[in-house]
């Protein structure tokens, strides 16, 4: 029924907006009597107060008619209505000939005028106001359908909200999953919903009842799906389903979403089925399908890595912790780490994309060689990690062995140069603790780096009896100790003593010895965190602090000794020779200070100076010009020690502690000492033994002819800080004992 009643309450007459329509229709026609318009479906938009042909419904139906069955601009219907009246119906279009509305003109018949005008006179009269008319419904008709489309996108965002707050943080993917499937049956009444990405081997369905679809029917649905949407690479919608189709499987109407890659590659389909005795699949329901398809995109971005398709460290420890806790606790895992060998040699000739293709080819080996149900992840740049469940340490070995063969074969891409590619990896078990697998990732990767250190392209399985495991073990656990303590400055520089073994007496000397502070402000001596300072590259750090420590301390107290009372060793690693900037940084700190340069002697490493022997040569060289001194340390283990001495200006060789330990029972070692001394004398060096313990061993050293002795048998090592606080003292008492001399030309005598 038409809207055609003439009470004012149950018309839209409120609506002023038309009121200027009406007026100018007057003002071009003056024999009006009325103004109605109506929509395109016959319901009453406006009427003027003077006429609303609710007693000609018939007027109305007939103009609607005319205007659907004719598509000109502004077609229209001229009716008698009684004797003095006659309605004028014109048909309002929008840009695309869809019908706003119809407008209908009530005038009279005056005068002797007993007919109707020409209907094409009229459209003549009024098409102004039917012109400005027409802009305003299409206007409106805009306006509505943007308010349709936000209410549409506010449900939308209703949905994503309700599917966000369901989350919690100990949620799976797969629970996130099921999520999104739910919703979907939920919210669009569906029998059965489906999520496949084959890529990342997820294959989740969920019915009304809550059962999965039997796994049969679940394979053949992806595979008809997959392929269909592959093709397509669009939204599917089927709710006509053919004769063909009911006979060769289960009639269901179909709604698809495609899940895309990164690249808009199709990996994935979101899939609802309904039977033929639903309702049809509407946009509505489509727009929530794109939407809940769009969400499970989302996740999957958020927990794979883009470029190996593999999971991301944090998606990789939710799944993994999710695994276990699922499984019998007697049951027996394992963890694989891989580390991709030489891919920063790679990387440097090659380029840095041809050491992510090899990352992303390594990748794809270790997920094809894995058996079904383990879990595979990328932990940071060349760097991989699976677990594999119900697997002993054996059967995990034979599948890492798998993984590196697979690897090793690798050939690389046309274009990409000539080179070797291949992958170490460590084997560890998951025993029960309180974080497991962070216990076993750990694990593993020691093992992996032991497999580094035995030759790389190897498998290694951790074992608590192997004692480079174990000091790569330690190392680990004391490294983010280390790295606070470079953040927070928790170190201390002691002095030990070096004095001279045959009474004549001269400057002292001090070797400076790191300490780092513990939380509790205990000392931990370096042998607690050198080593696993090298092996991650820590060491020009550390030596930055104590150039810097050491001459602030000795800046500051320069003023309480000469440059000829004292002077102290400083100990550089070779990694800090490879750094181009350290020399700089040494005699920046050095000059920044004021320290006196005759007091600082630097030690050198045998074989860190004879490994980087040009840049050790340069350094030397450099610094010896301002004044400063320097020290070979452990002389004597390296293999070429007297070949490479002529090439070094060094001014005192610090004999390896291992012989002078050995020296009061190994004849050998002892005759190593005598032959360093007096090879030291022809080449006007003095010597240094380390480890001078008792004082049969600083005798034996007399005996043998070295010039200085370290260690308890010497002296102990004492804060610099109080040892510098001293040294005016020291000072002062040396110089009482000196007696000047009566020649001006000789220098002043000292009293024994």
């Amino acid at each position: 029924m038409l809207a055609t009643k003439s009470n004012a309450a149950e018309r839209p007459s409120a609506d002023g907006s038309f009121e200027p329509y009406g007026r100018l229709l007057r003002l071009l026609m003056p024999s009006l009597r009325g103004v109605v318009l109506h929509d395109g479906f016959g319901n009453l938009i406006w009427a003027s107060d003077e006429w609303n042909l609710s007693e000609h419904p018939d007027a109305v139906k007939d103009a609607i008619a005319n205007a659907l069955a004719d598509s000109a601009e502004f077609s229209g219907v001229v009716r008698t209505l009684d004797a003095d009246s006659a309605v004028y119906s014109f048909a309002v279009r929008g840009e695309h000939i869809e019908l706003l509305g119809v407008i209908s003109l009530i005038a009279r018949l005056t005068g002797a005028r007993t007919e109707a005008r020409p209907l094409q006179y009229v459209r003549q009269l009024v098409q102004p106001a039917l012109e400005c008319l027409r802009r305003e419904l299409s206007l409106r008709t805009k306006l509505g359908s943007r308010e349709r489309d936000l209410d549409v996108r506010e449900r939308d965002l209703d949905l994503m909200l309700e599917m966000s707050s369901h989350k919690s943080a100990s949620a799976s993917d797969t629970d996130e999953f099921e999520l999104i499937l739910r919703t979907g049956l939920e919210r669009m009444g569906c029998a059965l919903a489906a999520l496949w990405v084959p890529d990342k081997n997820i294959a989740l369905s969920l019915t009304r009842s809550g059962q999965p679809m039997s796994a049969e029917s679940l394979q053949r649905a992806q595979q008809h799906l997959m392929a269909w949407m592959q093709l397509q690479q669009r939204t599917i919608v089927v709710n006509h389903i053919s004769k063909i189709a009911s006979d060769v499987a289960a009639p269901y109407k179909i709604l698809a979403c495609p899940l895309r890659h990164s690249s808009e590659r199709v990996m994935g389909v979101l899939a609802l089925f309904n039977p033929p005795s639903c309702d049809d699949f509407d946009l509505h329901q489509t727009r929530i399908a794109e939407v809940l398809a769009k969400k499970a995109t989302i996740i999957i971005q958020a927990q794979y890595d883009q470029s190996t398709g593999l999971m991301t460290r944090h998606a990789f420890e939710r799944q993994a912790a999710a695994l276990l806790s699922s499984m019998e606790a007697s049951a027996t895992h394992s963890i694989l780490y891989l580390d991709i060998d030489r891919l920063h040699v790679i990387n440097e000739t090659f380029g840095m994309h041809v050491g992510d293709d090899v990352i992303v080819c390594v990748a794809e080996c270790m997920a094809k060689t894995l058996p079904p149900g383990a879990l595979s992840a990328r932990i940071s740049g060349d760097r991989l990690a699976a677990l594999i469940p119900n697997a002993s340490m054996e059967s995990a070995a034979i599948v890492a062995e798998k993984v590196r063969a697979a690897a090793a074969a690798i050939v690389p891409r046309a274009g990409h140069g000539s080179f070797e590619v291949s992958a170490s990896l460590g084997v560890a078990p998951i025993i029960r603790s309180d974080n497991p697998l962070a216990h076993a990732l750990a694990t593993a990767e020691i093992a992996c780096k032991a497999a580094k250190d035995r030759g790389r392209n190897r498998v290694e399985v951790f074992q608590d009896s192997d004692q480079s495991i174990i000091r790569r073990h330690t190392d680990i656990l004391v490294i983010g100790k280390l790295r606070e303590a470079l953040d927070n400055d928790s170190f201390r520089l002691d002095a030990q003593p070096i004095l001279p073994l045959r009474g004549n007496y001269g400057r002292p000397r001090f070797e400076l010895l790191i300490r780092m502070l513990g939380e509790r402000g205990e000392i931990i001596p370096p042998g607690k965190f050198l080593s696993a300072a090298e092996r991650y590259q820590l060491m020009p750090t550390i030596d930055r602090w104590v150039v810097r420590r050491s001459c602030e301390l000795l800046g500051q107290h320069s003023a309480s000794f000469g440059e000829e009372i004292a002077r102290f060793a400083i100990n550089l690693s070779g990694q800090s020779l490879q750094d181009e900037t350290f020399l700089e940084f040494v005699t920046d700190q050095i000059k920044l200070n004021k320290v006196p340069p005759g007091v600082l002697c630097f030690e050198l490493t045998e074989t860190a100076t004879i490994g980087n022997l040009s840049k050790a040569q340069a350094f030397m060289r450099s610094l010896q010009e301002l004044g400063c001194q320097f020290a070979l340390d452990d002389f004597g283990t390296g293999v070429s020690s007297l070949a490479y001495l002529k090439d070094l200006s060094v001014n005192y060789l610090k004999i390896d502690g291992s012989f002078v330990r050995d020296a009061l029972i190994n004849s050998r070692s002892e005759s190593m000492i005598k032959a360093i001394a007096q090879l030291a004398k022809v080449m006007c060096m003095e010597t240094i033994a380390e480890y001078v313990e008792t004082d049969v061993l600083r005798a034996r050293m007399t005996d043998l002819g070295v010039d200085y002795g370290q260690g308890f048998a010497m002296g102990k090592a004492q804060p610099l800080e109080d040892l510098l606080k001293e040294l005016a003292i020291y000072e002062a008492t040396v110089s009482s004992w000196a007696v000047p001399s009566e020649n001006p030309g000789e220098p002043a005598q000292m009293v024994h």
